[in-house]
């Protein structure tokens, strides 16, 4: 169990985890770069996947969930891109760029899951749904 009671999410934790690095990040990267454009973007794209998180777990319905994971996804995505062109032009060092870009990308793995999952679920219910009506009404 979790603070309050509640159960471990994984997810979040490792979403706010990024977001915290993605702070420091663009921080560093103005004020020891003197780089203010992309370190804007990073910071968008980079802190959005937890906030993402965040609305999804209190979601409407199944499809929005599915939505908010989406939104979430694309931008771990962008995130991904602009971690690349910092680390291209010599923004980041390789340890730095390896360290957070493999973060991201485990964290893009971990969404693309629970979208997975979650899709699947809809599916049975529906699937349920249908037979249950078919059944009783044909």
């Amino acid at each position: 169990m979790h603070k309050y009671g509640k159960k471990p999410d994984p997810l979040r934790e490792k979403t706010l985890n990024l977001a915290v690095r993605i702070v420091n990040l663009s921080k560093y990267l103005m004020q020891e770069k003197n780089e203010y454009t992309i370190s804007k973007q990073v910071l968008r794209s980079g802190t959005n996947p937890g906030a993402m998180v965040r609305e999804a777990a209190n979601a409407e319905s199944g499809l929005d969930f599915i939505h908010k994971l989406s939104v979430a996804q694309k931008e771990a995505g962008e995130t991904l891109y602009w971690l690349e062109l910092l680390f291209r032009t010599n923004y980041l060092a390789a340890n730095e760029y390896e360290s957070i870009y493999a973060d991201t990308e485990e964290i893009l793995r971990l969404i693309k899951s629970s979208i997975v999952t979650r899709k699947k679920t809809l599916a049975t219910k529906t699937a349920s749904a249908l037979t249950f009506l078919t059944y009783y009404l044909f």
